[in-house]
C-alpha cells in the first residue's frame, strides 16, 4: 500500500460533502445524454503561440481526425472559459470536459508542491522518469481522489525571471521586486525566501500588471512570457530555470466515465501520444524563442543557479515537514535522475 492510498482514503470523507452538493437534476441530465454526439470543451490560460495553445490544439486535431462522427475536441484558450482555479471548479462542475492545469495544482493538492521544488527536475528525459515512478503511482490518485482525473502530463516548461528594475544574477538582485507568481503557495513561499516581493496574480492580468508598474517583473516559461507578449513590458530577461513546471490534462471522472468507451481510448491515446510533440515543440521555443527576445532589446542574462538553490533551500525543509511524505516524494524524484 503507498502512501497515496492511505492518504486518499482520509480525503474521501470530505469529498463526500462536495459530491452531495451536487444536484440530482443535473446528474440526471449529465447522464441522459452521455452517449450522444457533442462537443468537448477544452479550456486553459495560454494565448495564441504559447505552448498551451500549440499543444491542445495539436491534440485537437488529432483526436478530432478519429473520433467518430459528431463528436469533437474544441479548445478555448487566452482564459476565454475562465483562469486556472475557475476551470478547476467546472472540470468537477463538468461545464468545462478538458483543462489544462500547472501551478495551480499545489494549491488544491499539496503533494503536487513536488513540482514547485527549485531545481528538481534536471530536463525532460528527468521528467518523463519523474512522471512514471511518481506522477502516476502517487500523485494521480490523488488527483482523482480530488475530483481531478489526470489523462497526460504535457509541459508549461522551465521557468525564467523577467523584470524592469535590473538583471538578476543573484538572490540579492530580488529584494524588493514586486514580482507576480502564480497563485501557487509554494512559488510564494520559493521568492519569499529568495527575497522578492511576491505578488500571487492571474497570468490575464499580468500584461496590464507590467505596464501600469503594479508590478515589476514576473516569471514564466519563455513560450509564456512570449505567447502574453511580457516582453513588449519587460527591460531585462534572466534565465534563471528556477522550476520546471508540468501541465496536465485532466477531466471529471465522472464526466469521463459517462462517456462511450470508443470516445475515452481514442481521447486518452491522443492525449499520451501528444506529450513527444509537447516536448518536441517545447524545446525549439526555448531556443527560437530566446532570440526573438533578444531582437525585440531584451536584455538576457544567465545566472549560475547555485546561489538561488542555496537561498532556497528552506522550501524544501518546509514541503517536507509539512506535507505527508513529502519528504518521500522529494527522494523518489531526484532518484529517477539516476536512469
Amino acid at each position: 500500500m503507498t502512501e497515496a492510498t492511505d492518504v486518499i482514503r482520509r480525503r474521501r470523507a470530505g469529498r463526500a460533502a462536495v459530491v452531495a452538493a451536487v444536484s440530482a437534476a443535473m446528474l440526471t441530465g449529465c447522464a441522459s445524454d452521455a452517449g450522444a454526439p457533442r462537443e468537448l470543451t477544452f479550456g486553459h490560460v495560454g494565448e495564441p503561440g504559447s505552448l498551451f495553445a500549440l499543444s491542445a490544439d495539436e491534440f485537437a486535431t488529432r483526436a478530432n481526425a478519429r473520433l467518430p462522427e459528431g463528436w469533437s475536441v474544441v479548445t478555448y484558450g487566452s482564459s476565454q472559459l475562465g483562469g486556472d482555479e475557475l476551470l478547476l471548479q467546472k472540470i468537477k462542475l463538468r461545464t468545462v470536459d478538458f483543462a489544462l492545469p500547472s501551478t495551480v495544482m499545489s494549491s488544491q493538492i499539496d503533494e503536487f508542491g513536488l513540482f514547485e521544488m527549485p531545481y528538481l527536475v534536471r530536463d525532460r528525459d528527468h521528467m518523463r522518469a519523474i512522471e512514471e515512478d511518481v506522477v502516476w503511482p502517487e500523485l494521480a490518485p490523488l488527483a482523482e481522489a480530488e475530483g481531478y482525473r489526470v489523462l497526460a502530463v504535457w509541459e508549461n516548461g522551465f521557468r525564467h525571471v523577467t523584470n524592469n528594475i535590473r538583471p538578476i544574477t543573484a538572490p540579492r538582485d530580488l529584494r524588493g521586486v514586486k514580482l507576480r507568481t502564480p497563485r501557487g503557495v509554494w512559488r510564494v513561499k520559493l521568492f519569499q525566501e529568495l527575497g522578492a516581493n511576491p505578488t500571487p496574480m492571474a497570468l490575464s492580468e499580468v500584461f496590464v500588471g507590467l505596464q501600469t508598474g503594479v508590478i515589476d517583473g514576473q516569471e514564466n516559461p519563455l513560450a509564456q512570457i512570449w505567447g502574453s507578449k511580457l516582453y513588449e513590458v519587460q527591460d531585462y530577461l534572466s534565465l534563471t530555470g528556477h522550476v520546471y513546471t508540468p501541465a496536465y490534462v485532466v477531466v471529471s471522472p465522472s464526466r469521463w466515465d459517462a462517456l462511450p468507451e470508443d470516445v475515452r481510448a481514442i481521447l486518452e491515446e491522443e492525449a499520451r501520444a501528444a506529450q513527444a510533440y509537447v516536448y518536441e515543440t517545447a524545446a525549439r521555443l526555448d531556443s527560437e524563442l530566446l532570440e526573438e527576445m533578444r531582437s525585440a532589446g531584451v536584455a538576457i542574462n544567465a545566472p549560475a543557479p547555485e546561489a538561488f538553490l542555496a537561498a532556497s533551500r528552506g522550501v524544501y525543509d518546509e514541503y517536507g515537514a509539512t506535507v505527508p511524505g513529502g519528504g518521500a516524494l522529494v527522494e523518489r524524484a531526484t532518484a529517477a535522475r539516476s536512469r
